[in-house]
């Protein structure tokens, strides 16, 4: 039985700022939805509430990273870089300042929509030079992420899960290791943030199936580890495997292709995620279903790599958990 931990940001963001003064929590008229109204209510000389103005966030923060505090900014992933990307850029980003980006409902872990579902901001925020791309995968990734981002020498942005979250791992996020989750020879699976959690739903029913796979979960995207990936790839015999929530262009799949081209490995790729589409409303493990994100498309997959038949049904995954879309813990549900 995986253990559900309640608000796990809420906790590790405040037991780390209120030892670091210079750590300041900003907030984009998201508070509740972010975990930090606790925070606010606690800690008013800390908090900054910058309202529903994310330009004028951004800019403010790196003035801020001027001079000399290090501002955690708060609100959804979509609002970090699609409104105020010249901001982001320009104060940010260009000088370096210790801007810490913790960006909520990554990919489609919303059933806002199009306007709330950041699908495109791995592929966006990796491009950006002198930034750092973090992604949580389970409660113990989201309860270090925050003394992890605060390593960070300039701009990091982090994909962080919010609400009642798994306990998949018992070690802390390091930045820059993957977690070799299964040491497989047949198949590499890399996987992320939420299709982690897939992953480990199909691999018992695969290893049944006689398929050995190799798991990767990579909470460090940029940098990516190129070398790693290109040595794990090479060491399994049918291909590679990408799983992630987000647009396959540009993201998990794009960085694992360029890896294996500059390395001249020929292996077979094949890239699961978002396939060139925005996503609509719905509960999450509906999305995952319908847009191909999940344990049953991880196992599609790995039967057309391998060109052979598993015999795995839905029925044989371990079971889907389903969560409330409008719960206690998932203020405003978007």
């Amino acid at each position: 039985m995986v253990e559900m931990v309640n608000r796990p940001y809420a906790g590790a963001f405040e037991k780390y700022a209120v030892q670091h003064p210079e750590v300041l929590c900003l907030s984009a008229d998201l508070t509740s939805s972010c975990e930090i109204d606790g925070f606010r209510d606690r800690h008013p000389d800390q908090f900054l509430s910058m309202g529903m103005a994310e330009q004028n966030m951004l800019s403010f923060a790196g003035g801020l990273g001027l001079s000399g505090f290090r501002p955690f900014i708060h609100t959804f992933g979509v609002f970090l870089y699609r409104r105020p990307y010249d901001q982001l850029m320009a104060s940010v980003a260009y000088p370096r300042r210790k801007v810490r980006l913790m960006g909520f409902l990554p990919g489609i872990t919303t059933p806002g929509g199009m306007t709330h579902q950041a699908i495109e901001d791995i592929s966006i925020m990796r491009t950006i030079p002198n930034m750092t791309v973090l992604e949580t995968g389970d409660a113990t990734e989201v309860e270090g992420i925050v003394e992890a981002a605060d390593s960070i020498d300039g701009p990091v942005y982090c994909r962080v899960l919010r609400g009642s979250v798994p306990r998949l791992f018992n070690s802390p996020l390091k930045v820059g290791q993957m977690r070799v989750l299964s040491e497989g020879t047949d198949v590499l699976v890399i996987t992320a943030g939420i299709t982690t959690e897939e992953a480990i739903r199909a691999r018992g029913a695969l290893d049944k199936a006689g398929v050995s796979v190799r798991h990767l979960h990579l909470s460090t995207l940029k940098p990516f580890n190129a070398d790693a990936i290109v040595a794990h790839a090479a060491s399994v015999k049918h291909g590679v495997i990408t799983l992630e929530n987000h647009l396959v262009a540009g993201g998990i799949g794009s960085m694992t292709a360029e890896a294996l081209a500059e390395a001249g490995l020929a292996k077979k790729l094949i890239r699961l995620g978002l396939q060139d589409t925005y996503a609509h409303g719905g509960s999450r493990p509906y999305l995952m279903n319908y847009y191909g994100l999940d344990a049953l498309a991880l196992v599609r997959g790995i039967e057309r790599l391998t060109g052979e038949k598993t015999g795995i049904d839905e029925g044989a995954l371990d079971a889907v958990r389903v969560e409330a879309v409008h719960s206690a813990v998932k203020a405003e549900a978007l």
